[in-house]
């Protein structure tokens, strides 16, 4: 059998077992770097050599800068303001959401636009009640057809550009390629749009997170803080100082009632304890009555009561956390009470037991009751790892969503504004430039280095570093060269139209399986030769390539963008088709209609 027959022998199997959906995408990928070595059409380094490729630590990079943006509320800020400027309605939303992704890929390529934004929009989702799975596939197709905007949208438009100057007939310009865009994105948000909610699944990824913009809010009513509570120190010289703790009198003072009292670092006292000065009394009433109680015995306001959802719950330095005391934890059996100072920058909040609330007084903690505790983020952060509760939510979920640019949320978009930089005036390879936006997003701490390893999709990087010798093995085999004879031997000349669709289907075929970028590198020089043979204008032709490049949208392995939305987005390898067929299609249709029109067949 020759090289060139097991090649596609190798890719037809590698299509199967994806199709068949048995396997996770990432084995598939390697057993076709094991099937090219074993069959001997690539050496052990080639068939390793795609893990180690500009383009996975690219891909790579993108995924730890997208982890930064996310976590310092970069993305839920601009989903604020989208939904801010758009309103709440599903299908503006929709819209606005596919615009600013095609937009966005045009500077930073599909791979990373789809990357920044997958976080927010999975937010917007939940927030307008609509399942991810309407509009995560969208918005990558969108995101593909803004690739077309501009030179920099993909790899793509750089190959092809070099081959229409290495052919003589001159580079594509920095927007040639918006003449062709352009229409494809608003042809790409009708269907979308119209279609959309007819063939793309109703479904739930179970990766997918929870809204929890509206956390603050919601745990304040959960525990009812109405009145609130005011902690106030004693002062020297106070006239309550001497005085037994079971002996403090505050009927003087109408409604006022005393919580408990501690020591100024969170010691509480019981009732035979004399009050000193530093101490502080925890107090629940009526605001006047509280401040004349303050003028009186010479006390000092620590903290007010926190009584509002958002406004100071939940800001940049503090937030709140429910926690969960478990069987066997060391406070069972512990005083404890709302407005109690737990740590030096944790103070109680409320208690629950059996779904109420406890109201303003000490309790001894029993297994099951809940607190909510406020103070600084990094104590609640801490709260991770303390064995002696259970945490309710993430408090690193909580601050991505509830808080819009956050802590070193400045440096992430000033790292990212340099990357786009970068990537737009190609100063350095993409690889370089997000390879070094990523890392200084760990140098400056803005991510840690444990988030960062845990933000990259490992199983996009097997996939794409494990097909990558796939490519290679196409093109060094001689498949790329029977492919082309055959090619033309069914278009014959005088027929360029035809000759554009044949590319096409020839294009967009390879490209569900192969990355674009192999593709169109395996393609351009078949086109070339197609048109040169058949007396045809290499630009038309290019352009088309650039098109049907980009068109990778039946499968979801067709693109790292299309994969990186399978697993929020809960879909299936099937789902990809029924809306990527028809935009395809549109795409098609467009191409073979304005293509020639700018660039005609002869000239």
């Amino acid at each position: 059998m020759s090289p060139s027959t097991t090649s596609l022998l190798v890719l037809a199997v590698t299509i199967v077992l994806f199709v068949w959906n048995r396997l996770p995408v990432g084995v598939v990928a390697v057993l076709t770097a094991l099937a090219l070595y074993l069959t001997g059409l690539v050496d052990a380094t080639t068939a390793l050599a795609g893990f180690g490729d500009p383009v996975v630590v690219f891909i790579a990079s993108l995924f730890i800068v997208s982890e930064a943006l996310d976590a310092t509320g970069v993305t839920t800020w601009a989903g604020q303001r989208l939904i801010a400027v758009v309103g709440d309605g599903p299908m503006r939303v929709l819209v606005a959401v596919l615009a600013l992704c095609a937009l966005l890929t045009a500077v930073i390529t599909l791979n990373g636009s789809v990357a920044a934004l997958l976080p927010m929009v999975l937010v917007l989702a939940l927030k307008i009640g609509t399942p991810p799975s309407r509009m995560l596939m969208p918005m990558a197709f969108a995101g593909s057809a803004g690739s077309l905007l501009a030179l920099t949208g993909s790899p793509v438009n750089v190959i092809v550009s070099e081959a229409a100057q290495d052919a003589g007939a001159g580079a594509f310009g920095f927007f040639s390629y918006a003449v062709i865009g352009v229409p494809l994105v608003i042809g790409t948000i009708l269907l979308a749009v119209l279609l959309g909610p007819r063939v793309l699944p109703v479904r739930q990824s179970a990766s997918a997170p929870r809204d929890l913009s509206s956390h603050a809010g919601n745990l304040a009513e959960h525990y009812e803080l109405h009145d609130g509570f005011y902690r106030l120190r004693v002062r020297p010289g106070s006239p309550l100082e001497g005085t037994a703790t079971a002996a403090l009198d505050l009927t003087a003072y109408h409604g006022l009632v005393l919580i408990g009292l501690q020591s100024g670092g969170g010691h509480t006292f019981s009732g035979d304890h004399v009050v000193e000065a530093g101490d502080v009394l925890v107090v629940t009433g009526d605001p006047a009555e509280v401040s004349r109680l303050v003028i009186a015995q010479l006390l000092a306001v620590e903290m007010k009561p926190i009584t509002t959802a958002d406004g100071e719950l939940v800001t940049r330095d503090v937030g709140v956390s429910e926690v969960v005391v478990p069987p066997r934890s060391p406070l069972v059996g512990e005083v404890a009470f709302p407005g109690q100072q737990r740590s030096s920058e944790l103070v109680i909040l409320g208690i629950r037991r059996l779904g109420n609330d406890v109201g303003p007084r000490p309790v001894e903690l029993a297994a099951g009751d809940s607190l909510l505790l406020h103070g600084t983020w990094s104590s609640i952060d801490e709260l991770v790892h303390d064995r002696d509760v259970l945490m309710v939510d993430s408090p690193d979920l909580v601050r991505r969503q509830a808080v819009p640019l956050g802590a070193r949320s400045g440096v992430a978009i000033t790292v990212l504004i340099a990357m786009v930089v970068l990537l737009a005036f190609a100063i350095v390879p993409p690889a370089i430039a997000g390879l070094a936006a990523a890392t200084a997003m760990v140098l400056f701490r803005v991510v840690t280095v444990n988030q960062a390893y845990r933000a990259v999709s490992w199983q996009t990087v097997v996939l794409i570093g494990g097909l990558i010798p796939l490519s290679t093995a196409i093109q060094t085999s001689g498949a790329a060269d029977v492919v082309a004879r055959r090619l033309i031997d069914i278009v014959g000349a005088g027929r360029p139209y035809l000759l554009l669709v044949a590319l096409f289907a020839l294009t967009a075929v390879l490209g569900q399986v192969v990355s674009n970028t192999a593709t169109v590198l395996i393609v351009v020089p078949i086109a070339v030769a197609a048109a040169q043979e058949t007396g045809v204008s290499v630009l038309p032709v290019l352009m088309l390539i650039a098109v049907a490049g980009a068109g990778a949208l039946l499968t979801p392995i067709a693109t790292p963008a299309n994969m990186m939305v399978m697993g929020p987005g809960g879909y299936r390898f099937s789902d990809y088709w029924r809306l990527g067929l028809p935009v395809m299609l549109l795409w098609l249709v467009v191409a073979v209609v304005v293509i020639p029109l700018v660039w005609p067949f002869t000239g």
